[in-house]
């Protein structure tokens, strides 16, 4: 099958308000039901299959996943970094997460975007690890090493009185 995001007219990855859109502009051009002539209907009929199937497959890629049997596709590093800037602009660190776990193939702008994750979750410790791989995959990347620098800066603040309280207090209040 063809990249169902391609099908539907869009450039990478899109937010299932963006697939709906684009799914429902193109079912009103290609409808099979508003064509008269047989030859035409019948390849607006192929063309409206290839269409749904294409606009499942893009929901399904876009969609936060739930459960613990559910089979998720791999993605590319690219692909994956895309969905969690995205979960990151909706302050959605989770499922930022959860979409960089979805690739398989990481590299070091993979690891860096996991650090900024982590980061926005408070896991300076993870996050100091994530940028420190970044930094070892490209050790001439001044904007990894300023992220691990930051990760190592919040880990020592965090391990001071005032981060651990503040620490205490978040681990209070999620109960």
């Amino acid at each position: 099958m063809n990249n169902p995001f391609e099908v539907l007219g869009l450039k990478g990855l899109a937010t299932p308000d963006e697939i709906r859109s684009a799914y429902r502009t193109l079912a009103r051009k290609c409808h099979p039901d508003m064509i008269t002539d047989p030859a035409e209907k019948e390849a607006a009929q192929t063309r409206m299959v290839a269409l749904n199937l294409a606009y499942e497959e893009a929901l399904r890629l876009a969609s936060p996943r739930t459960g613990v049997n559910t089979v998720t596709p791999e993605l590319s590093s690219a692909e994956s970094i895309l969905m969690a800037q995205r979960a990151m602009a909706k302050d959605n660190p989770e499922g930022a997460l959860r979409s960089l776990v979805r690739c398989e193939k990481r590299d070091g702008e993979w690891y860096y975007m996991q650090g900024k994750v982590l980061m926005a979750m408070e896991e300076y410790d993870s996050a100091h690890q994530s940028f420190r791989e970044a930094v070892r995959l490209d050790p001439d990347n001044n904007v990894f090493r300023a992220g691990a620098l930051a990760a190592a800066v919040a880990q020592q603040k965090a391990q001071k009185l005032p981060g651990k309280v503040k620490k205490v207090f978040k681990h209070l209040v999620r109960r």
